[in-house]
């Protein structure tokens, strides 16, 4: 069993790692065989997330696995990534190159109520970047400075995630995210979403769901015939 205490190697090292033990095939430079157990034969996909057209990008194409582009944190670079990620795949796990994009959402029943809802995340993503101590608690609506109470150094800071947040109405939302599938060729879109209620929050996938053409239930993942791609949570 690989111990906790070991030095990490390099990345596609790691990757290699773990699907060595996975197949039960894992042996170091010198021969040497280690298993796995929890490992060993576990029904589980691999996926690489990368934030660029950087390593990670290049060895998810190299290995033949599935990639999950961070366009809810790093916009601006996702088409780069998967650019890097198509160019650099060869079959391995996946025979063909699997891209999932990450978007963060919030869904109410209009436009205005969603952007009400959604008011705190820019002083919520300005802790996180601008904080020595990471986010802050997610404050509810109506408690944070409006964006033009903001400095232009705190707007320039937070300007991609706002611009690029999918926030208002199923109908408003689910026709960005089928341009942003469609621009990037997603296979699958992964969706995050934060708010102060969790009511809001639960609410947001519920309609999303109806209206991507998703069954109600959460643990009935059933997409319409005619909703491509898959849409996850």
């Amino acid at each position: 069993v690989v111990g906790a205490s070991r030095t990490p190697a390099e990345f596609r090292d790691e990757l290699e790692l773990v699907l060595g033990l996975r197949a039960g095939t894992f042996t170091n430079s010198a021969g040497t065989a280690y298993t796995s157990p929890p490992v060993e034969g576990a029904a589980f996909d691999l996926f690489v997330l990368a934030s660029s057209g950087g390593v990670s990008a290049r060895v998810a194409g190299e290995l033949g696995l599935p990639l999950a582009a961070n366009y809810h944190v790093g916009p601006s670079a996702t088409l780069d990534t998967i650019a890097a990620y198509r160019a650099a795949f060869r079959p391995g796990v996946l025979d063909r190159p699997y891209v999932v994009v990450s978007a963060d959402v919030l869904v109410a029943g209009t436009d205005a109520e969603a952007h009400r809802i959604a008011d705190p995340f820019t002083a919520w993503v300005l802790s996180i970047r601008r904080g020595a101590d990471g986010a802050i608690a997610y404050p509810a609506p109506g408690t944070t400075p409006t964006w033009e109470d903001l400095s232009d150094a705190d707007r320039a800071a937070v300007q991609d995630r706002v611009d690029t947040r999918f926030v208002g109405s199923p109908e408003t939302v689910v026709e960005r995210l089928e341009t942003l599938a469609r621009v990037t060729a997603a296979d699958e879109i992964v969706v995050t979403t934060v708010a102060h209620d969790p009511a809001d929050r639960a609410r947001s996938f519920e309609l999303l769901a109806q209206h991507w053409g998703l069954a109600a239930d959460p643990a009935v993942p059933a997409v319409a015939a005619d909703r491509e791609p898959a849409l996850a949570r």
